[in-house]
């Protein structure tokens, strides 16, 4: 009973996220609506235009063997027959254009929305994702509902539309014919569908195991260097191949179940038509006495024969295109989960003015945050932020710096309070382990402001204590460096992340323990650019344990277990200087 309870649960689980994944399928595709329209109308088009084709062409037999007619009074049918063959050809890349450019255009929104979803949720909700998974979500995922956009979704609407057609004109010339098609018709749908289930469920799978796959890798290739120090390389590659392999596994069983949904349509359509050919030759020889088979003309069932690939060829595009729904249910599920987490909730708008701090920049307002697993780490917390001070954070490791750092940026929510911002708030965020990328130094210094100028590159250098460096190097600014600043010291790191405060020109400037682990040297240059920065009339609010940094303080706060104190150890009540 547990395992059957489990199992319901599970079932229940993934009917829930493939509705989900089905929803923003089709919220996607209602974007693009008008494109796919015209897709279908251009495939009905030349389906339309497909059967006169057949019409033509079993009225010229006939005319030529039963009526004997010469073949130059038939010369304008063949002539028409002829032109609907580029009429046709245009049609048809006419669907497919449509279909490309209605697929690109919700991929491109797709990544967009993305982007500004991860952008809300910031570095502490994702630190729950893997760089190398969202990697491949943005790229790989977003690339996997392609074939759903571009084929699968039109040629849905043309599977149902065509066969109908055909069915109706093959209706009119034979009623028992048609039985035939309508007979087979519904075993082709139902076997791609019982496929169709277990492929969905292989995708899912597989995409999150090449996520897994991805992390796995980069986690190996960073860790390179202590692995080879520890002698563990051997271990590392037998864990990626057997990793790899796991994956082969899986793809290998998506294939083995596309191949077997081809097949299954293949067989039925042979079977099909093979019952059509067999019946309108015995009609035509007379062997067959039931029903309209002995009203069958030589046209009639020639049209009828030539119809009968017509009636399945759009459900074998169907079937090849399937999996590409397979595909897109499986990235879809995956992008669900991740557009699902909510972001931090802030309250915009300017707070309102106080006689003791009339500029103020961000208010808390009996603001608590709290961990599943921790409980409450930080507050009831009380306090307003005013234009242009500064205000040093202490406390001991784990007291709750970080935390109340993070809530001033809205990287977290308040679980209970409010958080009120001025809406002009921007702000910069530095820490003991800048964010730098594989790239140029300039690279590295536009991520804070991408149009900014080589003077501007300059004057931010030299703010940071940077300039001899980087007039040192052989490139200059444009000098390469790698991912984590590979190639710089810790402190050149630290003093680049500085320069990049410098260049935003953000009001609010957030630090977490700025000159943490930096020689004396470098421990200078840092305090000197804080310094510049304030003189600026930035808003600087820095967490150190660093006694020297208490200097510039215009306040100081202080934390333990999670309550905030002035210097004076009287608990934060809004105490502006």
């Amino acid at each position: 009973m547990a395992a059957l309870s489990a199992n319901s649960v599970t079932s229940a689980k993934s009917d829930k996220s493939g509705n989900s994944a089905k929803q923003l399928l089709n919220q996607l595709a209602r974007e693009e609506q008008r494109r796919f329209r015209l897709a279908v109308a251009s495939g009905l088009l030349a389906g339309a235009f497909t059967w006169v084709q057949m019409g033509l062409f079993a009225w010229c037999v006939t005319a030529l063997i039963v009526d004997s007619q010469p073949l130059r009074e038939l010369s304008p049918l063949f002539a028409l027959w002829l032109l609907i063959l580029p009429l046709r050809g245009l049609l048809t890349y006419l669907q497919e254009t449509l279909s490309q450019q209605a697929s690109l255009a919700i991929r491109k929104r797709l990544r967009q929305r993305l982007l500004h979803h991860m952008i809300a949720l910031g570095p502490v909700r994702l630190s729950g994702y893997h760089s190398a998974s969202l990697s491949y979500q943005l790229v790989e995922q977003v690339e996997a509902l392609d074939g759903y956009f571009a084929h699968f979704r039109v040629q849905l609407w043309l599977a149902t539309l065509l066969p109908l057609g055909v069915f109706v004109i093959t209706l009119r010339q034979d009623w028992l014919a048609a039985l035939f098609l309508a007979l087979a018709a519904p075993m082709i749908p139902l076997f791609m569908a019982l496929v169709g289930m277990g492929a969905e469920r292989l995708n899912r799978d597989q995409f999150a195991a090449v996520a897994r796959l991805s992390g796995h890798f980069i986690d190996r290739v960073r860790s390179l260097t202590t692995l080879q120090l520890f002698g563990q390389t051997a271990q590392a590659r037998e864990s990626v191949w057997a990793a790899s392999e796991g994956y082969r596994t899986r793809n290998m069983r998506t294939l083995r179940l596309a191949f077997l949904s081809s097949a299954v349509l293949e067989f039925f359509a042979a079977v099909a038509i093979a019952v059509v050919a067999i019946y309108i030759g015995f009609g035509l020889l007379g062997y067959i006495e039931y029903g309209p088979s002995d009203e069958l003309t030589l046209f009639s069932g020639l049209f009828i024969l030539l119809l009968a690939p017509e009636f399945f060829q759009p459900l074998r595009s169907l079937a090849q295109h399937y999996h590409d729904r397979a595909a897109a249910l499986g990235a879809a599920d995956s992008l669900v989960n991740l557009l699902a987490e909510p972001p931090p909730t802030t309250r915009t708008g300017h707070t309102p003015p106080v006689p003791e701090a009339p500029n103020t920049l961000i208010a808390l307002q009996n603001a608590r945050v709290s961990h599943p697993e921790r409980g409450v780490v930080l507050g009831p917390v009380t306090l307003s932020l005013a234009r242009g001070e500064t205000v040093i954070l202490t406390g001991a490791s784990g007291s709750g710096k970080s935390t109340l750092l993070q809530l001033l940026a809205g990287f977290v929510d308040p679980g209970e309070g409010s958080r009120l911002v001025a809406s002009d708030v921007r702000f910069a965020w530095m820490d003991q382990r800048p964010l730098l990328i594989q790239g140029t130094l300039a690279e590295n210094l536009r991520l804070a402001a991408p149009k900014a100028s080589d003077e501007a590159l300059h004057q931010a250098l030299a703010h940071a204590d940077l300039s001899d460096l980087v007039s040192g190097l052989p490139h200059g600014v444009e000098t390469s460096i790698s991912e984590r600043g590979v190639g710089l010291s810790g402190g050149q790191a630290q003093r680049l992340a500085l320069a990049r405060v410098f260049l935003s020109q953000a009001p609010l400037v957030l630090l977490d323990e700025p000159t943490a682990s930096l020689d004396e040297h470098t421990e200078r240059a840092v305090m000197q650019g804080l310094e510049a920065l304030k003189r600026e009339g930035r808003t600087l609010v820095i967490a150190t344990h660093h006694p020297a940094l208490k200097a510039l303080a215009d306040r100081h706060w202080h934390i333990e277990h999670g309550d905030l104190y002035s210097a004076q150890g009287q608990e934060v009540r809004d105490d502006p200087a």
